[in-house]
């Protein structure tokens, strides 16, 4: 039996509320991503430099001192955007 109930259904609020969270969180998940990856991306990138060249741990922390640069500003840049 068929009813037309002009009322959502419980289920039908829920989802829509969490589609609308999770549109809402994309920005700074994105952003979080952003951050986590520079930061594991350049500092893997001074890691191979330090493995190739013998150079002691100083590209591993130039590089993820750059890391962290470029992470935070991408992170500030996508979170202040209008």
């Amino acid at each position: 039996m068929v009813t037309n109930n002009p009322r959502p259904s419980s289920f039908a609020r829920s989802a829509k509320s969490l589609q609308e969270n999770v549109t809402r969180a994309g920005p700074a998940a994105a952003a979080g991503y952003t951050l986590v990856g520079a930061i594991i991306l350049l500092g893997g990138i001074g890691y191979a430099v330090d493995y190739f060249q013998g150079t002691g741990p100083w590209g591993l922390l130039i590089g993820l001192a750059a890391g962290i640069v470029v992470g935070f500003y991408e992170l500030v840049k996508m979170m202040w955007r209008p």
